[in-house]
């Protein structure tokens, strides 16, 4: 049975005790969270098709393993911080610890802003794919953003309830998807695909052609999510073992999945035929794939579980965005009303529903400017997502070398110095070739096809900067108005 509990963490004085989350999540559970939070059918039906086109074409898969490596050492360090700081503030927390208050609220916003947009993201893109379906069934042509927020208000109603309804709903839907797609690998690799089986998508002239830069963006836009392991601490059963367990499993996992089933796509297709297929309607192109292998059956399948892929999505990250605002709230950086826990859901209720309230308005206002849920919505914030998760995991990977010089709490160097070294020159590598790239995917391009940093870029790029900002002006404020407050703010987090 679930019960909430108080935080172990050090109260500010006079301060009402703050409200804890608590549960007996495994490392399944965790796992599926994050792994749906990924969206491995949402990869290989939006973002993969986008990356043939305006990436690297063909050698688009071989990026899938690049960020797996990348991230792997990454997690290595990440781990390592979740032994030692045993709470669930995530990046907030562990970059607060490592680098000091201020950097940690400026990531604290950072990461508010990297869940937010590519939700919202993912809101646009299902919208437009149920839009589509249900037409091409011979039913009303009804506007996309009409099904987003009908998407919106479903995932804020689980979002409300207890965590477990959540992990059992994203469970089956996982299950699913990722069983289809492994059916459509399975079809290309018997039939030997349209021009034979190769490994050409893993050739360094394959892998450097075209856009790569932008082809990263999309490979790596795929990994966010399986870091977020850390927020469901408070609610994971043994989380000293499972936490680390279900970090490990999800990058491999998701890494693996990924390159697999991007290359059979390319098969399917054939190296000399993927990218002009994509071309034709990248938000089409896994289900014709299927109809092609699969047959109508499999097409009809593959189509709602698309759909339903991109709804276990944007409910995993609603379940993160919440959590995140948990933790700032008793922290003392938001209201301590977004704190509260409800009495029998045990759920982050009020956070829940401010989630839901801002999904809901930024859905009606991009319906008003009339943006294209596809290449506007949804391209468009998961690549300010990518940028930001990037350089929020660059940011962690220095917190944890400076966290275990400075503490000497770990002595191993492959944990707490090379890997995170090793993580961090890759992902602040992959954030510059990212940044350099944004133009690309935003279509600020001058008459020549070179990028140039537009007004589009610029509002949306500024975004990074805004907030990262506005936490640094917090950490001032409260430092200035109640020193002691300041001092509590890594140490109220539920624990």
């Amino acid at each position: 049975m679930t019960t909430t509990r108080e935080p172990a963490g050090t109260a500010v004085s006079g301060a009402a005790p703050k409200a804890g989350l608590s549960g007996s999540l495994g490392v399944g559970s965790i796992v599926f969270m994050v792994v749906a939070a990924a969206a491995p059918l949402t990869v290989i039906g939006g973002s993969a098709p986008l990356g043939f086109l305006l990436g690297n074409g063909v050698g688009f898969p071989a990026l899938f393993v690049v960020c797996a490596v990348i991230l792997l050492l990454f997690a290595v360090g990440l781990v390592a911080m979740t032994r030692k700081i045993p709470k669930p503030g995530g990046f907030f927390t562990y970059i607060g610890h490592g680098l000091g208050k201020p950097a940690g609220l400026s990531a604290a916003y950072l990461a508010l802003l990297t869940y937010t947009t590519i939700q919202i993201a993912v809101h646009g893109y299902v919208g437009y794919l149920i839009s589509v379906s249900i037409t091409s069934l011979g039913g009303p042509d009804i506007a996309w953003w009409v099904y987003s927020l009908a998407i919106v208000l479903i995932v804020g109603v689980l979002g409300y309830r207890h965590i477990d309804l959540s992990s059992k709903v994203l469970g089956v839907l996982l299950v699913c998807e990722v069983g289809i797609v492994l059916a459509l690998v399975a079809a290309v690799v018997v039939t030997g695909g349209a021009e034979g089986l190769s490994a050409e998508p893993f050739m360094p002239t394959q892998i450097f052609s075209g856009s790569p830069g932008v082809g990263l963006m999309f490979a790596f836009a795929a990994f966010i999510g399986f870091e977020s392991t850390a927020i469901f601490r408070d609610e994971a059963k043994t989380p000293d073992r499972t936490i680390p367990r279900a970090t490990y499993i999800a990058v491999i996992g998701i890494g693996a999945f990924y390159t697999l089933a991007s290359w059979a796509l390319v098969m399917a297709w054939g190296p000399s035929n993927v990218v002009a297929q994509a071309a034709i309607d990248p938000g089409t192109m896994v289900i014709q794939t299927t109809l092609n292998y699969l047959g109508p059956v499999g097409e009809l399948i593959i189509n709602i579980l698309l759909i339903t892929s991109m709804f276990a999505c944007v409910l995993s990250f609603h379940n993160v965005i919440t959590r995140y605002q948990h933790s700032m709230s008793n922290a003392g950086l938001l209201p301590g009303k977004v704190g509260s826990v409800h009495h029998k859901h045990l759920s982050p209720h009020v956070s829940s529903i401010i989630q839901t309230a801002t999904a809901f308005v930024l859905i009606v206002l991009f319906a008003v400017l009339q943006l294209d849920p596809v290449l506007n919505v949804f391209t468009w914030f998961s690549g300010v997502a990518t940028l930001a998760i990037a350089l929020l995991m660059a940011l962690t990977s220095v917190a944890v070398v400076v966290y275990f010089r400075r503490t000497k709490s770990d002595a191993r160097l492959w944990n707490t110095l090379i890997a995170p070294v090793l993580g961090f020159i890759g992902l602040i590598g992959a954030a510059v070739i990212i940044g350099v790239n944004f133009p690309f995917l935003v279509g600020d391009v001058d008459a020549a096809g070179v990028p140039v940093f537009g007004a589009v870029s610029a509002v949306l790029l500024g975004l990074i900067v805004v907030f990262p900002v506005a936490g640094i002006i917090q950490a001032a404020i409260i430092k200035r108005r109640n020193r002691e407050a300041y001092e509590a703010i890594t140490e109220t987090i539920a624990s």
